[in-house]
């Protein structure tokens, strides 16, 4: 579960220092998009906004998506499949991401070893690690009947 309250803040704390006003608009979607429990695409939070607030387009959605973004408070991601999803972001927290090329399912992971051996790869190589991404692509063990298929792929 995000903490909305600490994204409210970044995001209120973001929009006075570039002066910028906060719109009903912007609040739907800002709700909206905190209560997703996955990683959704422009058109997905579109249509999930829409379902409150008919009147907004996809060029409002998308641009408040990219301040999301600039403001720290969401993760633009794009996968193999090349369709860009958004992720909000959690104090504190990494994870990295397993998807299933058979269906589109993204799975979220942690794992205290593959952290501790990619930092220890930087340093041998003097570097310390700041930050880094990591996406693991499979196949479903048996494609004709995959287990994570879903009716929203990408999820």
């Amino acid at each position: 579960m995000v903490d909305s309250a600490w994204m409210a803040e970044r995001l209120a704390a973001y929009m006075k220092q570039h002066r910028l006003k906060e719109t009903r608009q912007r609040k739907v979607i800002f709700e909206i998009f905190t209560e997703c429990e996955d990683h959704v695409a422009v058109d997905e939070l579109l249509a999930r906004v829409q379902a409150v607030m008919p009147g907004i387009g996809y060029t409002t959605v998308y641009r408040t998506l990219k301040l999301f973004t600039e403001a720290g408070i969401a993760h633009e991601r794009r996968f193999q499949d090349g369709q860009t999803r958004y992720e909000p972001v959690e104090a504190g927290e990494h994870h990295d991401h397993l998807i299933c090329l058979t269906c589109g399912h993204i799975f979220e992971f942690e794992d205290e070893l593959i952290e501790a051996r990619q930092a220890d790869v930087a340093e041998a190589h003097g570097l310390r690690m700041v930050s880094h991404r990591h996406d693991i692509y499979g196949e479903c063990l048996d494609p004709e009947g995959c287990v994570h298929r879903r009716e929203d792929p990408g999820r």
